[in-house]
């Protein structure tokens, strides 16, 4: 597979052909995973949970967030590579470009940040400063002491007006790409027509440009033995994970995953 880009990314969905994202957080796994197609790899501050064993992601560090980015460069054969700036690092506009300075020498073509329409000043000097930005709209992880859980985002009239507002708004201060996460599907649809850069979604239905799930779930690992409504266990029926790395990858570009059970 060449290796994709930005560039690659934006051809895909002006020429409405889907893309497939996973979380990765060694060298084995992205290796394994970008083998198979799989076209960007999310090194997520959910190695706090899946990994380190927290109940939240906010524990996660720069430093592990360097140490992870690093160690999927070495396995990557050919995704774009997206890591995420870890809690409080873009509380200001200085630690902002200290941290994804950091990410991006360890190996990240992109890095993803949290938050809503407060952080176009952000993405747009990262981006004046040659540092691609993923905005993060929806649920957001970091946040969920403010939200008061993991719960979808966006079903009521004015905070879908609201989400709506803010994915256009970093759209167009510079924003390389947005990921939505619990997001109702028919506000994920209206959001992705309604920019021009490509939209990921992770429980955010079938209608965004690419699709994103954690690695672990979509293996059907879990320490609780749930999976959440918007996740597929993709193991049954394969012999082995890179198999199971390679259907999910063609049910996403098939339109097969989403399905409508994993909608909200």
């Amino acid at each position: 597979m060449p290796d994709i880009t930005l560039t690659t990314l934006n051809k895909l969905k002006q020429s409405g052909e889907k893309f497939a994202c996973l979380t990765a957080y060694d060298a084995l796994f992205a290796h394994l995973e970008s083998a198979a197609g799989v076209e960007l790899l999310l090194i997520g501050d959910s190695l706090g949970m899946v990994l380190q064993g927290h109940d939240s992601t906010l524990p996660v560090t720069i430093e592990d967030m360097e140490y992870h980015t690093r160690a999927v460069k070495r396995g990557n054969q050919g995704a774009l590579i997206m890591s995420d700036l870890p809690f409080m690092t873009c509380a200001t506009l200085e630690r902002a470009l200290d941290a994804s300075t950091r990410l991006m020498q360890a190996g990240a073509h992109v890095v993803k940040l949290e938050g809503a329409g407060w952080l176009a000043e952000t993405i747009s000097v990262l981006t004046r400063n040659g540092i691609p930005v993923c905005a993060h709209l929806g649920l957001t992880p970091q946040s969920v002491n403010v939200t008061g859980g993991y719960k979808v985002q966006g079903r009521e009239q004015a905070q879908a007006r609201e989400l709506l507002a803010d994915a256009i708004a970093l759209a167009e201060a510079g924003a390389a790409l947005l990921l939505l996460e619990c997001v109702p599907s028919s506000l994920a649809a209206e959001i992705t027509r309604s920019v021009s850069i490509p939209v990921i979604g992770i429980g955010a239905g079938p209608d965004t440009d690419g699709q994103m799930l954690v690695m672990h779930d979509m293996l059907g690992l879990s320490t609780s033995g749930r999976l959440a409504k918007f996740v597929r266990n993709f193991m049954p029926g394969q012999p082995d994970i890179p198999s199971a790395f390679s259907a999910y990858v063609k049910a996403v570009k098939a339109g097969e995953f989403p399905a409508p059970e994993h909608e909200f």
